[in-house]
């Protein structure tokens, strides 16, 4: 069986997400379409860089992430790395030929992100950008619903994702909450989750109104390299710096369809751990997710005789998209993990097959034109076009 050579850049929280998919996929997924040899990891020096080797499988390991680009033995080249440094790498990566997964935002900015789309283009390689939560089993469904016409005409899509995890102002200042580095905060963090499913379920975004808020405006500077996610509160008299990026955004949408909308994000909603919702109207239907139940899809339809109408909820498994390599019976737990073994699934396929995958970099160079649109709107209080 064909063997593809992973190079991954980063070794932290979505190393390890990474890591497990490419051990995990073959075991779902079999036969593979290839099987994803964990060759080099990279980290920021040496000895973190050989801990995530021993931790997450690798055959190798090194702190100069040029020298893997290069390595005419890789295959792949995964960023999993903060947000500022995804250009260079993957342009690199392209010229030397390189299959790319990049983790999500794709970039800071829209003309970043360009960079990254014309360098893969021009160099013919398979690109992806890592929006995992799409490949949710129940939002594969979601779209194969609207796909056979069953909520005919798509009206309103209504989405959010709410998280708590640095609603405490003791939490450290991640390079998150760092402009230079991450370039916005809860919308390029989180917003572009559900941008990427409202764009994948619902169609192309043409104007968004934008509104922005930064509620914590400095925290405790954090100690060492590791994105500690709020999960180490800063006690006593500590250092702080300001916050210049979002903790929560909310925009309208107008789609190219015609369809109405909006997202909300926020990193300050108490009692929400990752909560991406969203729902959608049409004409005949309406259908209803919650990540926190991802085992569930909620859909009602207009059919429905006037008694029993209401929201029914569809237990995803082996009945639906990618069932059948998961789970042998529905509601057995799909989880994060699951979502990023089909993700590799996908890209792995698109490579040994020559075929197309998505979200891909023009996915994430359209999301980050959204996004810069809704951060303009936001300043200067006007609906924005989003480049479409």
């Amino acid at each position: 069986m064909k063997k593809l050579n992973v190079g991954m850049i980063g070794g932290g929280f979505m190393g390890k997400a990474h890591s497990m998919a490419y051990a995990a996929m073959p075991m779902f997924f079999w036969p593979a379409p290839a099987i994803p040899h964990r060759k080099t990891v990279v980290d920021i020096n040496e000895q973190m860089a050989k801990d995530a080797a021993a931790r997450y499988g690798f055959e190798s390991y090194s702190s100069d992430w040029r020298r893997v680009v290069e390595d005419p033995g890789i295959d792949i080249i995964d960023i999993v790395t903060p947000n500022d440094s995804h250009a260079e790498i993957a342009i690199a990566a392209a010229k030397a030929g390189k299959h790319i997964i990049c983790e999500k935002p794709l970039a800071r900015t829209a003309a970043e992100a360009k960079l990254m789309y014309d360098a893969v283009k021009d160099a013919g390689v398979k690109h992806m950008v890592a929006f995992n939560y799409r490949r949710t089993p129940a939002i594969l469904l979601a779209k194969k619903y609207i796909e056979e016409g069953a909520i005919g005409k798509i009206l309103n899509f209504r989405g959010t994702y709410l998280q708590d995890w640095s609603a405490d102002p003791q939490s450290p200042l991640s390079w998150r909450f760092r402009k230079d580095i991450a370039g916005s905060g809860a919308l390029g963090d989180i917003a572009t989750h559900v941008i990427d499913m409202a764009r994948y379920l619902v169609g192309e975004i043409n104007e968004v109104m934008g509104v922005a808020k930064t509620w914590i405006k400095e925290r405790p500077v954090q100690s060492g390299g590791v994105d500690k996610l709020g999960t180490v509160k800063a006690g006593g008299d500590v250092k702080k710096e300001a916050v210049d990026v979002d903790d929560e955004v909310s925009t309208l949408l107008r789609f190219e369809s015609g369809a109405v909308g909006s997202i909300e994000a926020t990193r300050n909603a108490w009692g929400r751990n990752n909560y991406i919702t969203f729902e959608i109207h049409g004409e005949t239907g309406s259908i209803s997710f919650n990540y926190e139940r991802s085992d569930e899809l909620k859909v009602c339809f207009a059919s429905d005789p006037d008694d029993r109408r209401g929201f029914r909820t569809v237990y995803t498994g082996p009945a639906h998209p990618y069932g059948a390599a998961l789970w042998p019976i529905p509601a057995l737990g799909i989880g994060y993990g699951e979502t990023k073994i089909i993700e590799a699934f996908d890209f792995i396929s698109a490579i040994v097959n020559d075929t197309e995958v998505s979200p891909n970099f023009h996915d994430g160079y359209r999301i980050a034109e959204i996004s810069d649109a809704i951060l303009l709107s936001a300043s200067n209080g006007k609906w924005e076009r989003t480049g479409a």
